[in-house]
């Protein structure tokens, strides 16, 4: 699966800030693209023509399938229009089903993330963010929130934090030491009362919009040989 870069995983914050639901995929040329839900109505297909675009896609019928806005909510709906199906979270739908936030669409091969975020609670998050300078980190807090980051670094779209593991190999500390570390990380940029899983996520966003994490922090060596 591939991985977000730094500046695309910027170009997706900037998106949740302005609180529209929009989708992100890559296109035929690996390029992130975010499609901005500001409709009712959106389809997806090969078609030139479709709302959003799948032409490079071969698994992708023309007319493959559609989002809708229904009341205050998004729904997906195939209904038999595609060859290949549509599918939510490696489910395959049949009829309409609602969207939450980070549901995993696949048409044919192509792979696109749904988002629904809040406007007033990202606004509230990037202030908080903003309050966090590089200056309060330790040293070691640092180079652990890097290596947290890394991956985000590498390029590609889906990116996910490193691993405990991972960052103690980086880094030279017990998997301990790293624990103890991110839990005075997730205080430090007010992730702690999140739930376990959206905690490492947040983390990751927030040291980036803040610019505690720069995209240069993420390319440069490890120092290890």
């Amino acid at each position: 699966m591939h991985r977000a870069s730094a500046a695309e995983l910027k170009d997706q914050i900037e998106a949740e800030r302005l609180g529209t639901p929009f989708v992100v995929v890559r296109d035929g040329d690996d390029r992130q693209r975010i499609v901005s839900l500001s409709g009712e109505r959106l389809t997806v297909g090969r078609a030139r023509d479709a709302d959003l675009s799948l032409d490079w896609d071969h698994e992708v019928s023309r007319v493959h399938a559609e989002l809708v806005r229904i009341g205050g909510a998004w729904t997906i709906s195939d209904d038999g229009l595609s060859r290949n199906g549509s599918y939510v979270n490696a489910e395959r739908i049949t009829g309409r089903r609602r969207l939450q936030d980070g549901d995993v669409l696949r048409f044919g091969a192509t792979t696109a993330v749904f988002r629904a975020p809040s406007a007033a609670a990202t606004v509230a998050e990037t202030a908080l963010a903003e309050d966090v300078p590089d200056a309060t980190l330790t040293a070691t807090q640092k180079s652990v929130l890097v290596a947290l980051c890394r991956p985000y670094g590498d390029g590609g779209a889906y990116a996910t934090p490193a691993p405990n593991q991972q960052i103690a190999g980086e880094v030279f500390l017990s998997v301990d030491a790293v624990k103890t570390h991110l839990r005075t990380l997730f205080a430090k940029f007010g992730v702690e009362d999140l739930p376990q899983n959206q905690k490492r996520v947040k983390l990751v966003e927030r040291a980036l919009q803040s610019g505690a994490i720069t995209p240069r922090d993420l390319r440069e060596e490890t120092g290890k040989g």
